[in-house]
């Protein structure tokens, strides 16, 4: 039986790939969107809330009855500073008051995890660039990390290098930030590995570096 999702930013560009594919492959979604008729797909199996992910209730009603959660929301211009932390917060509640046990979340390869990364060169430069001019979004993604970390739940963390529009080639490398890594993967090969780790707990408490 297909597991129901639930799922937080479905409009944007690697959301909506990913929700086409799930919806595609037969899951039944539940999403939250602040303008739900940002979310193009129309199907049978979705249903669309109209909410923010910085409001518990809004985030409890779209994760009720639902067996694994789905988060690839991010920064925008104009985001609150700690718009991932807080929002991550809030899921991690209603997962709690549910008891949805999974979550898979999306960041990017300047979030580090020193227990498998080998950073190059180059790497590390993207980190010290990262540092420098988006500090606000390399810093709520490590928090984001910390409130997963400590929340008890079946997390995975899924980074990704450049993402572009490319077709899907069907064939990615999974490895670590400096181990088996590229340095771009399109949106439909990323959805792909998301959807991937629905029923796959190889990844369970890590982060993945999923690249071309």
């Amino acid at each position: 039986m297909k597991k129901k999702l639930a799922l937080f930013g479905g409009s944007g560009r690697t959301g909506q790939r990913f929700l086409e594919v799930a919806l595609e492959q037969g899951f039944e979604v539940k999403a939250l969107a602040r303008q739900p008729k940002s979310i193009v797909q129309s199907d049978q199996k979705l249903k669309v809330y109209k909410g923010d992910i910085l409001n518990l209730n809004h985030v409890k009603q779209v994760v009720e009855g639902t067996d694994i959660v789905v988060s690839l929301f991010g920064h925008v211009k104009g985001s609150p500073e700690w718009l991932q932390t807080n929002g991550t917060r809030n899921i991690v509640q209603a997962m709690k008051d549910s008891g949805v046990e999974k979550i898979i979340s999306l960041s990017g390869g300047g979030l580090p995890f020193p227990e498998k990364d080998e950073p190059k060169f180059m790497d590390k430069m993207i980190r010290s660039i990262m540092k420098l001019f988006v500090p606000k979004i390399l810093n709520d993604a490590i928090k984001h990390h910390e409130v997963l970390k400590h929340s008890g739940l079946n997390w995975i963390i899924v980074r990704g290098p450049r993402l572009t529009n490319d077709k899907k080639a069907g064939h990615y490398r999974v490895g670590w930030v400096g181990v088996n890594s590229g340095t771009k993967i399109s949106r439909a090969d990323l959805a792909d590995f998301i959807l991937k780790q629905i029923d796959d707990d190889t990844y369970i408490g890590q982060m993945p570096f999923v690249s071309a």
